[in-house]
């Protein structure tokens, strides 16, 4: 018998979520945050997108449909989206420190600037900083967290910060803002696709091969770039063609293209 449609999402989860992770963790996001985030969205869409037709959603309806409880789904409703603002940001440990060291009087000089802080101290130290505003993780893990990210440098016995913003590990962070749009534009169109009359569906297509010689891995690779870049820019080029007035009504569209391949021969595309 086959799969059902639970167990297809299942499946289709798992290798999902998998990449997700494996960013989520190199980046320091931990499980607790994610969850979070899960919920909220869940209860948002469950809100936004799944009322009753012609009827105004409640916490029950959103309730039962999403498994929360009806306390916590009013919670969630209540709390601000997290594109609203910076305290999204404020999950991550090492971007709370940076917040308080540019935002709290205790971490400021007399102009109002993030101070260069002594590591120990009571009061207006590195160490005063992380135990308020990172919980219980310790001034050296913290302080090595953020001089690897590139954030503050170490001078003898006090701290200096360099960056007014945390970029965790080695990723950009506009190389994660695509994480989110472009990811979420993908799932998307294939959630139009299967939702979708047969005329209404959007160009999503793929070509792939488990047989390519490693040998062969470099010239395919170059030859995709190549292929993809030029398709690319042909419809870069219509689109400029083709822009309307600022004040005309317009609808925004994309096209991405990806490669992909799996890890064990990433040195032979090299």
């Amino acid at each position: 018998m086959g799969e059902t449609v639970q167990q297809t999402l299942n499946r289709a989860l798992l290798h999902l979520l998998r990449p997700l992770t494996r960013i989520l963790l190199r980046n320091g996001i931990a499980y607790g945050n994610f969850a979070e985030l899960a919920k909220k969205t869940y209860v948002d869409v469950a809100f936004e997108e799944f009322a009753p037709s012609g009827r105004k959603q409640t916490v029950s309806r959103v309730s039962a449909l999403t498994g929360l409880t009806r306390k916590e789904t009013k919670r969630l409703r209540d709390l601000k989206h997290a594109d609203a603002d910076a305290r999204h940001l404020r999950y991550n440990r090492a971007i709370r420190v940076i917040s308080g060291w540019l935002n709290d009087p205790e971490f400021l000089d007399a102009d109002g600037n993030s101070d260069t802080l002594p590591v120990e101290g009571k009061r207006g130290s590195f160490a005063a900083l992380v135990k308020k505003y990172s919980g219980d993780m310790t001034t050296q893990s913290m302080l090595a967290v953020l001089a690897m990210a590139g954030s503050v440098a170490r001078e003898g016995d006090r701290v200096r910060l360099l960056r007014h913003a945390y970029v965790p590990g080695s990723d950009a962070a506009d190389k994660l803002h695509i994480l989110g749009t472009d990811t979420a534009e993908l799932i998307s169109t294939i959630d139009h696709n299967l939702v979708s009359d047969a005329d209404r569906l959007r160009f999503q297509r793929k070509v792939s091969d488990h047989r390519v010689p490693p040998q062969l891995l470099a010239e395919f690779q170059a030859l995709a770039t190549g292929k993809a870049q030029a398709l690319l820019e042909e419809l870069d080029a219509w689109l400029a063609r083709h822009q309307g007035a600022e004040q005309d009504p317009a609808a925004f569209v994309s096209v991405g293209i990806y490669y992909y391949q799996n890890s064990e021969h990433e040195e032979d595309a090299r």
